[in-house]
């Protein structure tokens, strides 16, 4: 898992400003590839400190993902980050416990993945990275099913073939589900970045190279092939995202008041829920969930006042989604700004 992470971290970077060309679904902000990358990055540095003591659990593959999922999610960047954040916390929790990957657990990491992420979600599209990590979740099943739930490593090596296969072909079919990508004649880059994790995941588990020629007949994926997004008329507006403490109630009530502000709203919780204070003899105090927020809005300033009025958010990130992200990578070696309040100006992003 952690040979998987890091090959991914290398990849997703390598392949970060042909993922931003495309990127025109649902902004064309040209940062997909950036968001990926720095969401994996923060996966990868989790793992890379120290680790949880293991003499009691052994090797855990579940206790790994969620600790890289836990650490992406608190710093993921964009749509397509906080899915694959999603995506990682999800699968980790039905591998809890367990020493090794199987057939049968990888279908049920997938499908557990593909649900959470379809409903982080206020307003799923198809033809996006969620059609991808769907349709290789039924690949996985499809044979977990077809060998009886065999969990031998050769099953699994058909599991993820499958997987990758399936995955690929989603990608395809993503410039004839989507009219934007349809007519500018390019696949989605964000199913492109969760088909590259994918492979990522079968190279590291079987020791293959990773398969490239996949990517050779993707619309829009040559070097050559012009930044697509460069060419697309400007997106008003901000995306705004945050981590903030909700109790359910409060994050029905955020979400639905987000969905009226704007779009592209994703809210998906962060571990389990928070310890109440011990001297609290109030048994009708609702349990209080950890949870990322994502949203694109006009304008940031009624979007982080409804935020603050149902708690105190941390790490709120403001973005110009108009301005070009080519600096992202730059300005995200720097200690966001803390304490401040949120506001507008030339820069592409602000923490705060």
């Amino acid at each position: 898992m952690r040979r998987w992470l890091g090959k991914a971290e290398v990849v997703l970077g390598n392949h970060s400003d042909r993922l931003n060309a495309i990127n025109i679904f649902p902004v064309a902000d040209g940062d997909t590839g950036t968001n990926l990358y720095l969401t994996v990055r923060a996966a990868v540095s989790a793992l890379d400190g120290p680790a949880p003591d293991t003499s009691e659990t052994g090797n855990d593959v579940g206790a790994v993902l969620s600790r890289a999922g836990q650490a992406a999610m608190e710093q993921a960047r964009g749509n397509s980050g906080t899915l694959f954040a999603v995506f990682l916390c999800a699968a980790a929790e039905p591998l809890a416990g367990k020493s090794r990957l199987s057939a049968p657990l990888l279908a049920t990491a997938l499908n557990r993945a593909q649900i959470r992420a379809w409903s982080a979600l206020s307003e799923p599209v198809a033809g996006t990275m969620l059609s991808v990590l769907e349709a290789a979740a039924h690949a996985a099943q499809a044979v977990d099913a077809s060998h009886n739930a065999d969990d031998s490593n050769h099953a699994l090596g058909l599991a993820l073939d499958a997987v990758v296969e399936a995955a690929f072909q989603a990608v395809v079919r993503t410039e004839d589900e989507l009219a934007q990508l349809h007519e500018a004649h390019v696949v989605d880059a964000g199913g492109v970045g969760m088909l590259l994790v994918l492979d990522c995941l079968r190279s590291a588990v079987l020791g293959e190279e990773l398969q490239d020629e996949l990517l050779d007949g993707l619309h829009g994926y040559k070097l050559q092939d012009p930044h697509i997004h460069e060419h697309m008329p400007a997106d008003d507006g901000v995306e705004v995202m945050c981590t903030i403490n909700l109790s359910p109630l409060n994050a029905a009530i955020l979400r639905q008041r987000l969905d009226e502000m704007g779009d592209s709203v994703i809210m998906s919780q962060v571990g389990g829920a928070q310890n109440q204070d011990d001297d609290d003899d109030e048994s009708t105090v609702e349990a209080s969930y950890r949870w990322r927020v994502h949203v694109h809005v006009p304008d940031p300033e009624p979007a982080v006042a409804l935020i603050r009025s149902l708690g105190e958010p941390t790490d709120i990130a403001v973005s110009q989604l108009a301005l070009a992200r080519g600096n992202m990578l730059e300005s995200a070696e720097e200690d966001p700004a803390k304490g401040q309040e949120p506001s507008i100006t030339g820069q592409s992003r602000h923490d705060y």
